[in-house]
């Protein structure tokens, strides 16, 4: 299947489009999102955007700005990204904001969906020994490896088994109470398993070596062992969606999702996770809600490869203990993302 370019034009465009070119399967269509993007609807896209000096592209928020004023703009759609820089900084940045607005707009995002070259190519450095080639090479042959899972991906078996994990104490968590919303609503025929990750009982990653790792994850097992062993790593293997339940304190996951994510290492070496569904449930005492949804972008979708189905979370603001239940219309939204999730 040909895929669909959205290229957002500035001086650095015309040299990401001309290698592009040489890369993608034939037929693929190079489109200027300044044109229209009102007809994308079902349909294999890259979004190809190239940053300036200051890690810029106007016409790429331009874009960023009508992907978040439309819910249902790429809806049928699945995606990958590929972002170039002329500094080390922002291709991630860039690519991470431009995912989640697409995702809010109804795309889907294949795991591990980025391909981003700062403007040293320094980034490709360890694929490049790994391969035996230059930085070059390496990154040419990332955006090949990418285009191709992207022309060739099929849709996900459905989901039969579900895990959630959280690390909120039950009694006065407003997190959990929203996933029991969400559950309730869930077919009786699919399996949830949930798992809460308190008290330290996750260190953190030690951050052995490559090879460690690898020896480590090849035994189905990690440095540290213990419930991310025992627990995570069988449930995370069982598993065709990971829900993560997030409570936002600080603008940023918590230690413990965040250590477990960080654990999740060893058993990516041994395994991707391609098939399996990445859903977010983030409950904010303020704002910053989206912060966390991106975390979980980058952290789980990008680098840990877990599909992002469209409208992967859903974000809700609540304060004092049991107020989210009380939310105008939450059971309304909590009944349509179980819909969405069993759908997607």
């Amino acid at each position: 299947m040909s895929l669909t370019v959205l290229l957002p034009e500035n001086a650095y465009s015309g040299a990401l489009r001309a290698m592009l070119e040489t890369l993608l399967p034939p037929g693929s269509e190079f489109v200027d999102p300044d044109d229209g993007m009102n007809a994308l609807q079902g349909r294999r896209l890259l979004f190809a955007v190239a940053l300036d000096e200051g890690g810029c592209n106007e016409a790429y928020y331009r874009m960023l700005s009508r992907l978040r004023r439309d819910s249902h703009l790429l809806s049928g759609c699945v995606a990958g990204v590929v972002v170039t820089g002329v500094g080390e900084f922002y291709t991630k940045d860039v690519a991470r904001d431009m995912v989640f607005a697409a995702n809010q707009a109804a795309c889907a995002f294949l795991g591990r969906p980025l391909v981003e070259a700062t403007g040293s190519l320094r980034n490709f450095r360890v694929q490049a020994q790994i391969s035996g080639v230059d930085e070059q090479t390496a990154f040419h042959a990332a955006v090949r490896e990418l285009a191709e899972r992207l022309e060739h991906w099929q849709q996900p078996a459905p989901i039969r088994h579900i895990l959630a994990l959280h690390a909120s104490q039950r009694s006065t968590s407003n997190t959990l109470a929203f996933w029991e919303l969400v559950r309730k609503e869930l077919p009786g025929e699919i399996e949830v398993q949930e798992l809460g990750l308190r008290n330290g009982t996750v260190p953190d990653c030690n951050g052995c070596s490559y090879t460690a790792c690898l020896h480590f994850g090849e035994q189905g097992s990690c440095f540290y062992g213990g419930p991310m062993v025992e627990e995570v790593y069988p449930a995370v293997r069982r598993c065709d969606a990971l829900v993560m339940l997030c409570a936002n304190y600080n603008d940023a996951l918590s230690a413990n999702l965040t250590a477990c994510v960080n654990r999740l290492t060893a058993l990516f070496r041994q395994q991707r996770f391609y098939g399996k569904r990445l859903f977010g449930l983030v409950v904010s005492g303020y704002s910053g809600g989206d912060l966390l949804a991106r975390q979980l972008i980058s952290a789980l979708n990008m680098n840990k490869s877990f599909f992002l189905p469209p409208h992967f979370c859903l974000l809700e603001t609540a304060n004092e203990r049991g107020s989210l239940v009380k939310l105008p219309g939450i059971e309304t939204r909590a009944r349509a993302f179980a819909r969405q999730m069993v759908q997607s």
